[in-house]
């Protein structure tokens, strides 16, 4: 595959969402999933699937992160690339309103501006 036919939007989407991998699994599970683990205020259940909808999101990130390169190098594979789009546009202003009704500034959830990144990377993919 020649490099001048990687469409730039979707590489730059792909890189965007592996970095928002290792925020998410590196920074955010040292500050958020380590203490809610060690939380005594909720029930086991909750807990847990806290932690299983964590590792849901980390998975989601990889793949979201191969399905853009994947498209970036394959252009009949668009129809990925604009599901993972949407679906980034869908999850950035999800965070913002978690955010916004936990009283919580949405810049301080890293994935409200991680995702609006990811999405309009995607955007510039295809408008490439």
């Amino acid at each position: 595959m020649d490099v001048g036919s990687i469409n730039p939007g979707l590489a730059t989407a792909s890189v965007l969402a592996l970095i928002t991998f290792g925020v998410h699994t590196f920074v955010g599970g040292v500050f958020v999933a380590r203490p809610l683990l060690a939380s005594r205020e909720l029930t086991p259940a909750s807990l847990w699937l806290n932690y299983y909808c964590w590792h849901i999101v980390s998975a989601l990130l990889l793949v979201m992160s191969a399905g853009f390169g994947w498209a970036a190098a394959h252009p009949d594979a668009r129809d990925v690339a604009a599901l993972l789009t949407v679906m980034g546009a869908i999850f950035s202003p999800l965070c913002i309103w978690v955010a916004i009704k936990g009283g919580i500034a949405p810049w301080r959830f890293p994935a409200s501006w991680l995702f609006a990144l990811i999405t309009a990377a995607g955007l510039w993919g295809f408008a490439a």
